[in-house]
């Protein structure tokens, strides 16, 4: 069964030996962040903050900060199996024979089985906290690093909707506390949530957004995934769980938000304002420049009489985003091998903080085709954004950073193998000339033929031959080594 509510995930996480509690006072001022930091570099445990300065609301960090974590948060023994699930979904073909037709309505069945389900009683509106109270104030709310323009709350699920079709979507971005009631809203340019506001703002109408806060894992999970414009990301979060989400109407607004979650900030933001947003240690592990960003006012927050505060912090990798990125990396790439078929693998490391390189493995047929898939993958959703592609071929373990590197500085002369070109670039790229637009590199790295400019035979490379690797494997003890 998927975990339904934050209560349940610390239990689970703390019955597998995952989560550590600590009750000694902590200060949500830059303390938290240096005890997360080095308990996640350490590839610690989640842990629970019980006594947190300034708040009586415990705080949870770190709790999706490693592979077996983001396992358990999605219910899967293996990223790839979820993966594998959405595979078979997007292979669905119009039926023919009658055995096709009865399997086509048990899978539509079950796809219809997790539609998000209204509920009017909700344990996220068990508490409210309306505009004659503290509101924010109530929360404890990170300055993460020394030079952040203030405390900003890091792990909200943005919830938006679309003024023409009534879809709701789901996004993270972060939120730069202002005062009690009002707090930055910095959605880029590329995001749904940004997308939703020209729309309101073409209107010159005020946009209701609710902030949704802990809940169900699947549900944070699913805020963070690139799906594409009106998919409903709780459609997602239902179909890994294989169980609808439960949602509930706002008190002030009418926006629908998740009836499990910790806390619920309700408000909106006026299209005619803008204030400085920033700066923010952000996930590059550089700090992002102060700028003008729409502001969000609250018009009430609501939680559960048990909530407790979620909260990440993002800097120099690894930390707990790359998780979440990486479960990403996994569950998404069927989808991206269907419209790039020659694409085997795809691997986006760490220290690359995903929008900056991926490794590709291709099975080759033709000369130009490593070149064919970097143009593809840069015309495609949030890959447009990516810095760096090198692509190699399919006979390389991408996870192998030693090979790969091997690989790299060896199958490549740069005048020949080298793409270079300009577009959209991640707003976080500090090393753009411009705010998200500057130059792109694609890499070429597999084996050449004489049409792709390859004057000589492409020489082969150094393997043992399988029966003397079988016959040393076999003695191998007999050599007392």
């Amino acid at each position: 069964m998927p975990l339904k509510n934050t209560k349940e995930f610390i239990k689970k996480l703390e019955s597998e030996g995952e989560l550590k509690r600590i009750s000694a006072e902590v200060d949500p001022v830059l303390e938290v962040t240096e005890i997360a930091d080095r308990v996640s570099k350490a590839h610690g445990p989640a842990l629970l903050f019980e006594n947190v300065k300034g708040s009586v609301f415990p705080l949870i960090i770190n709790a999706f900060g490693s592979f077996r974590r983001m396992e358990m948060a999605l219910g899967c023994d293996s990223f790839d199996d979820i993966g594998r699930r959405i595979e078979s979904l997007i292979k669905m073909k119009p039926p023919g024979s009658f055995t096709q037709k009865i399997k086509m309505l048990l899978d539509l069945k079950a796809l219809s089985g997790v539609t998000p389900k209204k509920v009017k009683r909700a344990p996220c509106q068990q508490q409210v906290y309306d505009l004659k109270s503290p509101l924010l104030e109530v929360l404890p709310i990170l300055t993460c690093w020394p030079k952040d323009g203030g405390p900003f709350i890091t792990l909200p699920i943005v919830i938006t909707k679309d003024p023409d079709t009534g879809i709701q979507n789901l996004g993270m971005y972060r939120m730069h506390k202002y005062d009690h009631a009002t707090t930055g809203m910095h959605w880029q340019y590329n995001k749904d949530g940004n997308r939703h506001f020209d729309k309101y703002k073409s209107r010159g109408k005020r946009m209701e957004v609710a902030v949704a806060l802990g809940g169900s894992p699947l549900v944070t999970y699913a805020a963070t995934a690139p799906l594409p414009p009106d998919i409903d990301e709780l459609l997602l979060a239902g179909f890994i769980g294989s169980k609808s989400i439960e949602i509930t109407r706002g008190k002030t607004i009418d926006i629908f938000v998740p009836a499990e979650s910790d806390f619920v900030i309700e408000g909106y933001v006026d299209p005619n304002e803008d204030r400085i947003e920033g700066p923010f240690g952000d996930h590059t592990g550089f700090y992002s420049p102060a700028d003008r960003y729409p502001v969000f006012h609250v018009t009430c927050i609501t939680c559960r009489n048990d909530a407790i505060y979620p909260a990440t912090i993002v800097g120099k990798p690894p930390m707990e985003d790359c998780y979440m990125a990486k479960a990403t990396e996994r569950i998404f790439l069927p989808a991206i091998k269907m419209i790039v078929p020659e694409i085997v693998d795809m691997e986006l490391p760490m220290e690359g903080v995903f929008h900056n390189c991926a490794l590709i493995a291709i099975d080759k047929k033709f000369p130009g085709q490593a070149k064919k898939v970097i143009s593809a993958l840069w015309g495609l959703g949030q890959m447009a954004s990516t810095k760096y592609i090198a692509v190699f071929d399919k006979d390389i373990d991408l996870r192998d950073s030693r090979t790969v590197v091997w690989k790299l500085l060896n199958n490549v002369d740069p005048k020949r193998d080298l793409l270079v070109s300009e577009g959209p670039l991640d707003a976080l790229d500090h090393s753009a000339p411009y705010s998200n637009f500057g130059g792109k590199m694609g890499i070429d790295a597999t084996r050449k033929t004489r049409e792709e400019g390859m004057g000589r035979e492409w020489p082969d490379e150094i393997n043992m031959s399988e029966e003397i690797i079988e016959k040393v494997n076999s003695r191998w003890k007999e050599y007392g080594i």
